[in-house]
């Protein structure tokens, strides 16, 4: 498959989008998994096929109506080959591996206006028989498309922002090197957001193992002999999102005084460690070094029910001074260090974590220019403000 000519041509492109199984052979656009009424009277699959017309790197209108089909001759629900579009039967080899049963020709008065019109028309007429036999069969399978891309941090293509139409902003997150500090319940779903973006390094610092608690506090669903492993949990993380893209870092240790320079040279950090001596260090030496960082804490209580207020606070280098105020300590009889399991307050805190980031990137727009928020559980109130 040419994933540079699909991704440069939005007729292919919106074939891909909606599910059809899309291959490029040679000079020869195939869409398989096409459901057709057999001789017999059962569901078969076959492929469509059209010749390619290419201009400036990607398609240009077809330059003629006849699609191939390839696996068998598709018949209508009266038993017999789809006279009316059928335009030749035998064998017909296309290119490499790829041999053609019949062909078909339907021409709309005025053409077709592009790949995904031909394709799509021939789809429903071959298919309409299928369909009367069983509705629910569809060409539209939605396959995994593995990224070709040596330069892409996917394992397989980001549909999900070309579904959308926003891959130019989705381009914005294309930054060096991010780290997390901290894999608790709020870093683990940081990591999980920001792993959807294409940030090249992804570097994980945290000392601890991942325990029985940490399943109830962070993303996805570990079984038993998962847990039994004992891994710690940048390495558990690593092998995780590993699954889906390259670039995920474990650092199996904590950062300290001794080692803070290893923080020097990212292009963003998340500061999610619950430690009041990361609380303290780490903050003036990312400020020192000049290096952008979101830090998030909770402060919550228990009465009745749980309350309390969760913050995220962002520095720049143009939104440095004071800033360190407004970050706490931790500690004190914060209830969320007796380990209470709250994942969607944390998956909450990480989210207010990562929009910021991304609306510093231009990703989403940022009209009040927030340095510091605060969520009240109690109130739900979001409260914003500057942190300089």
């Amino acid at each position: 498959m040419s994933r540079r000519l699909i991704s440069r041509s939005p007729d292919l492109k919106r074939l891909e989008d909606e599910g059809y199984e899309v291959a490029v052979n040679g000079s020869h656009l195939v869409v398989g998994h096409v459901p057709y009424r057999t001789a017999a009277g059962s569901v078969g699959y076959g492929a469509l096929v059209s010749t390619l017309e290419l201009a400036g790197g990607g398609t240009t209108r077809p330059g003629d109506h006849v699609a191939h089909f390839v696996g068998g001759v598709p018949h209508g629900s009266d038993g017999e080959p789809l006279s009316k579009i059928l335009h030749s039967v035998g064998s017909q080899a296309l290119a490499a591996g790829l041999v053609a049963d019949c062909s078909f020709s339907s021409k709309p008065s005025n053409g077709y206006a592009d790949y995904h019109q031909k394709m799509t028309t021939y789809v429903r007429l071959v298919s309409a028989a299928a369909r009367g036999l069983d509705a629910s069969v569809t060409a539209c399978t939605y396959p995994v498309v593995c990224s070709e891309d040596d330069e892409s941090v996917f394992e397989y293509i980001d549909t999900a922002s070309s579904r959308a139409g926003i891959t130019s902003l989705t381009d914005r997150l294309r930054v060096s090197k991010v780290a997390i500090v901290g894999l608790g319940g709020t870093g683990s779903y940081v990591l999980d957001f920001i792993a959807k973006a294409p940030v090249s390094e992804i570097h994980l610092f945290d000392g601890d193992v991942f325990l029985q608690h940490n399943a109830f506090r962070s993303p996805g669903a570990p079984s038993v002999e998962d847990l039994e492993r004992h891994l710690s949990k940048v390495e558990r993380y690593a092998q995780v999102y590993s699954k889906m893209r390259r670039g995920v870092v474990p650092h199996a240790y904590n950062i300290a005084e001794a080692n803070i320079d290893e923080l020097r040279g990212f292009d963003f950090v998340f500061l999610t460690a619950e430690s009041s001596e990361a609380k303290s260090l780490i903050p003036g030496g990312l400020i020192g070094f000049g290096v952008p960082f979101v830090d998030v804490g909770m402060g919550l209580y228990q009465e009745e029910a749980l309350g309390g207020i969760l913050r995220a606070t962002t520095v720049t280098p143009a939104h440095s001074e004071h800033a360190r105020a407004r970050i706490s300590s931790g500690g004190g009889e914060d209830p969320y260090v007796q380990n209470i399991q709250i994942t969607e307050l944390n998956a909450l805190n990480a989210a207010l974590a990562v929009i910021k980031w991304k609306k510093l990137l231009g990703f989403y727009r940022d009209e009040e220019a927030e340095h510091h928020s605060l969520y009240v559980i109690g109130g739900n109130e979001l409260i914003n403000s500057e942190a300089s």
